[in-house]
């Protein structure tokens, strides 16, 4: 292990939290906030401590695979636990486990919640929770790797250890323009729906807040009742760039590039409207007759598929109390998830795919022997090795869901609730059934049931290999 290069991206990744960490901070100022100023101490605590681990400039090695993927999962866990500083400081949160529970959630997008009471907050510290949706959504290393060629490797590395799905590509041969197109989509996606929602009669703070939550797919509400109480119009609107920003994010760019036709047939983009449809259709039908009308029906299943699918987590209805049948499709919509290269959580829809078509060529190879059987995506021959490492992820995540949801059993909870916060955590859901449900928190878990969702959320963010890297004593060796 290269311990320079990650010091100093460490060093690096401090110094822009303390940056965002001023965003807050005006926020309290103009609502004439003391809790303002608690981000501005962080600040001064990131800056100083980012300056120390960027004193000396690494001369040797650089960032290869192994420390991209390092220094992502310590990046996360820093910002997690720095980011959690200004929480307690204000008084917002009282407990640091509690806090860093809280900002964990927000980075990795999750939006599960230990907070009961979120209007009790202050404002500053309310933009800061959902600030950091917007933060982890497209991701801080991202934006760093078009800013590190200095360090050697290739920052691509950087990019495959943060981005979502089972392979990263970039979309332009040069890195720095791929950050480019791929931030510009993003706030392009968020201006737009925060003037939108303006139109709609929301504020300028509540429609920022709703918009970070919104395509960060991250889901930290503002009210106690998340959505529930805002307008019809409010709700839709939320519902398309919730599904919007579930997209596979090359998608847009072919359409930018004018390629159409390229656009629209990819498999996976297909795959995630088709299950939306028939999940929206399949529970409209469900619970028709909780609702005064059909607008009201598609209205809350669109809402509740969509929030779910994309891992967002916000609510507009208690689908705890719904019937079993429509519980259970949003079950399967939380492990399918959004599409790879978006800022959705869950398997992902590529992973789906790729499962699928794997299975089909083994049958195929079973009835006809002599048959030369390839799996395609998109026009495409996939290789081996994208398929042998889709399969051992999807053994790695029911590896660790299972030993999660063993040890947060211990706290002696339901099983659906033990078995839905991890599912919530691990894709990065936000919230579960029963004890965690929409109108629940996660408050009640003992502290270490809380490390273990706490670690399950950045693992789900950051695809799982990152994560369980650093527990690898291995890993920690000096190379030589």
């Amino acid at each position: 292990m290269n311990y320079g290069v990650v010091i100093y991206v460490l060093g690096m990744i401090l110094k822009a939290e303390a940056a965002f960490m001023f965003f807050p901070f005006i926020v309290g100022i103009i609502y004439g906030e003391n809790s303002g100023f608690s981000y501005l101490i962080t600040a001064g605590i990131c800056l100083a401590c980012g300056l120390l681990m960027n004193i000396k400039k690494p001369k040797k090695g650089g960032l290869f695979l192994k420390e991209g993927f390092f220094v992502v999962a310590l990046g996360w866990i820093v910002m997690s636990l720095f980011g959690a500083l200004p929480f307690v400081l204000s008084g917002d949160i009282e407990r640091y486990i509690d806090a860093v529970f809280e900002t964990a959630s927000g980075f990795s997008t999750t939006g599960s919640t230990i907070l009961s009471d979120v209007e009790a907050m202050s404002h500053a510290g309310l933009f800061w929770r959902s600030f950091t949706h917007l933060l982890g959504g497209m991701g801080v290393f991202v934006f760093l790797s078009a800013l590190l060629p200095m360090l050697g490797g290739n920052p691509i590395n950087l990019m495959k250890a943060e981005s979502t799905g089972p392979s990263v590509d970039k979309l332009v041969p040069r890195m720095k323009d791929t950050v480019k197109i791929l931030y510009s989509i993003y706030l392009i996606m968020a201006a737009v729906e925060c003037i939108i929602l303006l139109i709609c009669g929301l504020d300028l703070f509540e429609s920022l807040c709703t918009t970070f939550g919104t395509v960060g797919t991250g889901g930290f509400g503002i009210r106690n009742d998340s959505l529930a109480s805002l307008s019809p119009s409010v709700q839709w609107v939320v519902t398309i760039f919730m599904i919007l920003s579930g997209v596979n994010y090359s998608m847009y760019f072919l359409i930018l590039r004018k390629k159409l036709k390229q656009a629209i047939t990819l498999e996976e983009v297909r795959l995630y409207l088709i299950v939306i449809i028939l999940a929206v259709a399949a529970i409209s039908i469900n619970i028709y007759s909780l609702y005064p009308s059909l607008s009201e029906t598609v209205r809350a299943a669109s809402f509740q598929v969509g929030t779910l699918i994309t891992s967002t987590g916000f609510a507009t209805a208690d689908f705890d109390m719904w019937p079993e049948f429509s519980k259970a499709v949003l079950i399967l919509c939380m492990f399918m998830g959004a599409c790879a290269g978006s800022t959705g959580g869950g398997l992902k829809m590529s992973r789906v795919l790729i499962m699928v078509k794997s299975m089909k060529k083994q049958i195929k190879t079973l009835i006809h022997p002599r048959a030369v059987a390839k799996i395609r995506m998109d026009g495409s021959v996939l290789d081996d090795e994208t398929v042998h490492s889709t399969a051992v992820y999807v053994f790695i995540f029911v590896a660790v869901f299972a030993v999660s949801t063993l040890i947060v059993s211990l706290d002696g909870h339901d099983f659906t609730t033990n078995f839905t916060a991890v599912l919530a955590t691990l894709n990065n859901m936000g919230p579960g059934l029963n004890k965690v449900g929409p109108t629940c928190n996660f408050g009640f878990f003992s502290d270490v049931s809380k490390l273990v969702l706490i670690f399950d959320m950045l693992a789900g963010r950051l695809e799982l290999l990152p994560m369980l890297l650093i527990i690898t004593p291995k890993s920690w060796r000096r190379n030589l």
